[in-house]
């Protein structure tokens, strides 16, 4: 890992940090696949999920000389495929991880940070940490700003479908599934 970055597991104290980041990953980074009415519509189905950090599975790369969160994203021993703690349809129920794939949830980048690998290394936190709670396969719902970046690490689409927010605006999503495989040195 970059020694600018430093990994951490998140804590209830990086909440107000996660949520600028989250904040501006959502209004800047989508702004090449969604219309304006749709990145707004995104609030409402995007966001931190707190469960996580109490999961003590969500994790973050803090840029050290500034301090400042460069990327988050956690994985979920939960049924709730995406949303924050403000979402509807919120499932808290436990997965099996013999039969049922653990979630990749609320991957954000800061803007100042794309381009870097920072969102592969998240996610290959939150990868083998699911995989070291027995889970091998991961499931995701992702945005179209985020596809790319999941298909170069091996995800696959499963369905396409829209979340449909409460002013009626469609906010298209992209179900993405993978084999998790323990990789040698």
């Amino acid at each position: 890992m970059d020694r600018c970055f430093k990994f951490e597991i998140a804590t209830i104290g990086d909440l107000d940090l996660l949520s600028e980041v989250m904040v501006l990953s959502i209004s800047s980074l989508q702004s090449a696949y969604l219309s304006p009415e749709q990145i707004s519509a995104s609030f409402e189905c995007m966001g931190i999920d707190t469960q996580l950090i109490k999961d003590g599975t969500y994790y973050l790369l803090r840029h050290v000389p500034d301090g400042q969160i460069a990327a988050c994203g956690g994985w979920s021993m939960r049924d709730t495929l995406f949303g924050g703690d403000h979402s509807a349809g919120r499932d808290p129920r436990l997965l099996d991880p013999a039969s049922e794939p653990a979630r990749i949830r609320a991957m954000y980048t800061h803007p100042a940070h794309v381009r870097r690998g920072l969102g592969k290394q998240v996610l290959a936190i939150c990868e083998n940490s699911a995989m070291q709670a027995g889970f091998t396969t991961s499931t995701l719902a992702g945005t179209l700003a985020g596809v790319p970046l999941y298909q170069a690490c091996g995800y696959s689409t499963v369905e396409r479908f829209e979340y449909v927010s409460s002013t009626g605006v469609q906010v298209p999503l992209v179900k993405m599934q993978k084999n998790l495989v323990i990789k040698s040195p």
